[in-house]
């Protein structure tokens, strides 16, 4: 008589799950999704040209030459704006280049990375730009957000992944439990911006070859560079290396000397005479006093993090973000201040509690720090080594800073912001650029 009964109580008990199973419901799943993509290197390096204004869809590096603005479109392009009236940013035109990440300016040319190519562009009239030079860069391989290229030199192909948002209704058996598929994540800023550097921007002026001695202008940027100008030299970073290209003739950028780096290198900050290289595990410090032979001469070791870094007179401001993006395990969120006085011999003055900080901006006494999904704070460093927090703005997204003639400029995933802060404790939105959702 056991049995029987013991059989009859798992029958009552299975009987939920057998009838739910045949349950017919419908589920609506919003994620991302990784389609290859290859490029013949022929389609690649067709001539850049100039097109009609289009939305911003996914922001990336930001910088400034004179009255343009330049936001790079992932991957895609760069959108020009005439910034004249910061308060009235006006769509100008869309610079279609495959494999984009940064950009730097350079008296009339325009210098960008296109995979493994580096284009130098005429930007004199930016509604009709043309192509004026190429060199490769010697990379062949990267990573832009949370996916990798490589070139196929045998097929002459580049090996890509594109992100796309789809939207899929399945049946499910209404519990939702089975066959979820990934929902959409937070896109990680591959985003290395530019940087605020000691040079002054002038009116554009023509300079494809030399014509007289005036020293070149170049444009201004945020924290997050991969592209540093100084002199006649463009220095460039990937994840693992600095690539020097001369240009003496600036429409003909030349490849010349490699420096191995390690590993996880981020950013590249020039000041005076140094070149400052954020990696996800400390600060290099490079003396390029002779530009085409930069000499590093320290190294100031950190925790595993993400590592923007700015600089002003003696100081250098360094953000780190204990994010898993950034292969780091300690979740470690400061403001790290730096004595770099004697550049051999960088000194940790103060660590400062932030959370999630990103990109930053100085322009003395006031220092700018980006905080991702938690907004942008203002502080006060009056004393260089004892912040004080004057506003924060907890209501955008904010990756990158370019404080620039008492106008702040800050990229995010939401959009570009402009703000008057001629009152550094009372901050003036004059304008934004919203981005158009992908969905």
């Amino acid at each position: 008589m056991r049995k029987p009964l013991y059989f009859f109580i798992v029958s009552l008990l299975a009987l939920p799950l057998l009838t739910g199973c045949t349950d017919n419901c419908r589920q609506t799943r919003t994620y991302r999704k990784f389609v290859p993509v290859q490029i013949p290197l022929a389609d690649l390096r067709k001539p850049i040209t100039s097109g009609p204004a289009q939305a911003v869809v996914e922001p990336g590096k930001l910088y400034v030459k004179d009255q343009y603005l330049f936001i790079v479109e992932i991957k895609k392009g760069i959108h020009v704006f005439d910034n004249s009236n910061p308060a009235s940013p006006r769509a100008v035109s869309f610079l279609t280049i495959p494999g984009i990440v940064d950009l730097a300016v350079r008296d009339n040319i325009l210098y960008a990375d296109s995979y493994i190519d580096l284009v130098a562009i005429d930007i004199r009239s930016p509604a009709s730009v043309r192509e004026v030079g190429r060199a490769e860069t010697g990379f062949k391989n990267g990573q832009i957000g949370r996916t990798y290229w490589n070139y196929d030199s045998l097929n002459r192909k580049l090996n890509d992944t594109r992100e796309e948002i789809a939207i899929e209704t399945v049946q499910t058996d209404c519990e939702g439990t089975f066959n979820i598929l990934p929902y959409l994540y937070a896109v990680s800023w591959f985003g290395r911006g530019y940087y605020a550097s000691d040079f002054a921007s002038y009116s554009l002026q023509s300079n494809s070859s030399k014509t007289s001695n005036a020293a070149p202008t170049v444009g201004t940027g945020g924290s997050m560079a991969r592209f540093a100008l100084m002199n006649d030299q463009l220095y460039v970073v990937n994840n693992y290396a600095m690539q020097l290209f001369d240009l003496a003739r600036p429409n003909q950028p030349r490849r010349t000397k490699t420096i191995n780096l390690g590993w996880n290198v981020e950013t590249i900050f020039p000041y005076r005479q140094n070149l400052f290289i954020g990696t996800t595990t400390g600060m290099y410090i490079f003396d390029a006093s002779t530009p085409a032979e930069p000499k590093q001469v320290a190294a100031f070791p950190h925790a595993r993090s993400c590592d923007p870094v700015v600089v002003h007179d003696n100081y250098a401001y360094v953000t780190l973000r204990g994010a898993t993006s950034c292969g780091s395990w300690n979740q470690q969120d400061v403001l790290d201040i730096v004595n770099i006085a004697d550049p051999t011999r960088p000194q940790l003055v103060k660590s400062y509690p932030l959370e999630t900080p990103y990109g930053l901006g100085v322009d003395f006494p006031t220092l700018f720090v980006c905080q991702g999904n938690k907004g942008l704070s203002v502080f006060d460093i009056s004393n260089p080594t004892d912040p004080k927090p004057r506003q924060t703005f907890p209501n955008a997204h904010a990756f990158d800073v370019i404080p620039l003639a008492k106008v702040l400029l800050m990229v995010g995933k939401d959009g570009l912001y402009q703000y008057d802060y001629s009152d550094p404790t009372n901050l003036r939105l004059l304008s934004r650029i919203a981005v158009q959702q992908p969905i």
